[in-house]
C-alpha cells in the first residue's frame, strides 16, 4: 500500500467541510485494479452512515473530476473510490489516536527495530510529546517515537468491543465508486451515482 500525501491534501478539506475527521487515505493495487481508500469518521460517533459515505464520495469525485478536466489528474489509471468508517479494529494513523485509545491493545510495525523489535503488540499507555508509550507483556513499557511508526492498528479484543459503541448497519457500509471513462458505479446496497472520469 502507498501513502498518498498529495491525495490526502485534496481529500482532507472535503472531509472537514462535512465535519468529518479524516483517518486515512491510501492508494493500493496494481494497474487495472487500483483502489483509492478513504477512511473518515464523525468525531462524536467514530463512524459514518451510508449517506455520509455517499456525500463524501461525491465531493471527492467532483474534485478529482475537475482536476482531470484541467489535465491535472493525480491518478492517471482507472481506479475504484472506496469511502468508509474505520471500523472497530481501526488503523491508528494520527498521534492523537494513540492517546484516544490508551488502555487498548495495538499492533505497531516500526520502520526500524527498537530494542531488537520491529513489531510491537501490547497495551497503549498514552502519548507524551511525540512519543507513544506501549506496554509489552514480557518486556515492559517502551517509548516509541511517532515518526518511527510504519503502520499501526487496534487489536480486536473483548475489551475493545465492550468499549466501542455498537456500529449501526449504516456505519458498517462503504461507498465504492468505479472511476473509468464511462461511469462511476456504487455497489449493491449503496446509492448509485453517475459521473465521469
Amino acid at each position: 500500500m502507498t501513502e498518498t500525501p498529495d491525495l490526502t491534501a485534496l481529500v482532507a478539506p472535503e472531509a472537514e467541510a462535512l465535519g468529518f475527521d479524516l483517518v486515512r487515505v491510501k492508494l493500493f493495487g496494481g494497474k487495472g485494479d487500483l483502489t483509492l481508500q478513504v477512511m473518515a469518521e464523525r468525531p462524536d460517533t467514530r463512524q459514518l452512515t451510508i449517506d455520509d459515505c455517499a456525500e463524501l464520495s461525491r465531493r471527492i469525485s467532483d474534485v478529482l473530476d475537475a482536476l482531470e478536466l484541467e489535465g491535472k489528474d493525480p491518478i492517471e489509471d482507472e481506479y475504484r473510490l472506496e469511502v468508509s468508517s474505520p471500523g472497530i479494529d481501526r488503523p491508528l494513523t494520527r498521534l492523537k489516536d494513540f492517546s484516544d485509545w490508551a488502555g487498548h491493545e495495538a499492533r505497531i510495525v516500526l520502520l526500524a527495530p527498537i530494542e531488537g523489535r520491529k513489531v510491537l503488540t501490547g497495551t497503549l499507555k498514552g502519548v507524551t510529546d511525540d512519543r507513544i508509550a506501549i506496554y509489552l507483556a514480557k518486556h515492559g513499557e517502551l517509548d516509541v517515537p511517532f515518526a518511527q511508526v510504519n503502520t499501526a492498528k487496534l487489536v480486536l479484543t473483548d475489551a475493545l468491543i465492550a468499549a466501542t459503541r455498537p456500529l449501526s448497519m449504516d456505519g458498517a457500509d462503504e461507498e465504492e465508486i468505479e472511476h473509468d471513462d464511462e461511469a462511476m458505479d456504487a455497489p449493491e446496497g449503496a446509492d448509485r451515482e453517475e459521473g465521469h472520469n
